[in-house]
């Protein structure tokens, strides 16, 4: 019985300092993304872009949105989001979303080539602990064959302290209601990776950092 009361009172002293407040905020600014920009469109070429929309608690929802060009003599684009490449130059493609409460647009630059280029994806950020625990690094995403690979820099290091640590992507830097969860924290100092199938670099705008056990987090890293 006695050394069943002190397992409990290690494990709620674990969770007291997995967190500076016990207060969560869901809210976060809506975005809206265009999933699959191009460097360039090939002349006389057409491409199929996508958007996503996620809402005030970072979670997917279909929404109507309009599709633009700004120069339509050099790309033409219907409004489910398929271009045309009629002349060499270049325009502004823009995806917004327009509603009683919200306005929201997202744009990029594309030129008209001699031939179709993706863009090379890659994306960085830094792990920050939000816990009085060490949790801290670099790290760079980039997109691959089927899904993503996500590199943790040289410089991580992470508490082995910290109780049930697991890894998820997120569009809500409070919340792991409708992350992906990548899987438990095994590497603790240096650097290693994850491959993540089925994902591309712009699902998500968080890594999060949580104490699975307590559902309280405990670092994160903005996506950018």
């Amino acid at each position: 019985m006695k050394l069943n009361i002190a397992i409990f009172a290690l494990l709620i002293i674990s969770l007291n300092s997995c967190i500076e407040n016990d207060y969560i905020d869901d809210f976060v600014e809506p975005v809206l993304r265009i999933n699959n920009p191009i460097d360039t469109l090939g002349i006389n070429e057409s491409y199929q872009f996508s958007k996503t929309y996620f809402n005030n608690v970072g979670l997917q929802e279909n929404i109507e949105a309009t599709w633009e060009s700004s120069n339509e003599n050099v790309i033409s684009i219907s409004q489910d989001g398929l271009a045309q490449a009629l002349s060499l130059g270049n325009s502004l493609i823009s995806v917004t979303v327009n509603s009683e409460d919200l306005l929201l647009t997202t744009s990029f630059s594309l030129e008209v080539g001699s031939s179709t280029a993706e863009s090379i994806q890659k994306v960085s950020g830094v792990i920050t602990t939000t816990s009085s625990y060490v949790l801290e690094g670099d790290f760079i995403i980039q997109q691959e064959q089927g899904g993503i690979a996500i590199n943790i820099a040289d410089n991580y290091k992470a508490s082995t302290a910290l109780p049930g640590l697991f890894i998820y992507l997120s569009n809500n830097p409070n919340s792991v209601s409708g992350a992906l969860e990548i899987g438990p924290v095994e590497v603790f100092n240096g650097a290693h990776s994850y491959q993540v199938d089925n994902v591309s670099l712009n699902d998500f705008s968080y890594l999060l950092y949580f104490c699975k056990p307590f559902n309280i987090k405990v670092g994160d890293g903005r996506i950018e």
